[in-house]
């Protein structure tokens, strides 16, 4: 089962029970996930599960966001509903890199790259995103990177 294949059987079960919070995530998902099919090759063109989870982890990115802007702004109640959108789509992503794993994961590629300063520290980061395929944070991997080689 390809991983649209497995948003389908979700929207379906989700019909079912009448949930209607996870169905409304799950239609957001397959219509983002339709349109990146269309730009590909076509309304029936199948997306590789790469470029699936892609697509989860940049609306996950959108709702780590809208969390953000509504906490700053004071609305608890929007950020809560953004949380609990955010929670669904969580559970389409990979299991995320341990701070050990990711810890172990920098100090690899920092030894494979031969890097000793920041000024390299791109072609680690290159590196290292090859390596975590997506099972962790832009943001956490830039950071372990720079204090590696700080």
């Amino acid at each position: 089962m390809n991983f649209q294949e497995r948003i389908d059987h979700d929207l379906k079960e989700a019909m079912k029970a009448r949930e209607a919070e996870r169905l409304g995530v799950i239609r957001m998902l397959k219509s983002a996930l339709t349109n990146v099919a269309i730009e590909k090759g076509g309304l029936h063109f199948v997306l590789d599960d790469a470029t699936a989870l892609a697509v989860v982890r940049k609306e996950m990115k959108k709702r780590q966001d809208s969390i953000e802007s509504f906490e700053k702004g004071g609305r608890p109640e929007l950020a809560a509903k953004e949380k609990s959108e955010a929670a669904i789509l969580a559970a389409y992503l990979p299991q995320a890199l341990s701070a050990e794993e990711l810890t172990a994961l920098v100090a690899a590629c920092i030894a494979e790259t031969g890097a000793t300063s920041k000024k390299e520290m791109g072609a680690v980061m290159k590196l290292a995103n090859e390596r975590a395929s997506g099972r962790a944070d832009g943001r956490a991997l830039s950071a372990a990177v720079n204090a590696a080689l700080a």
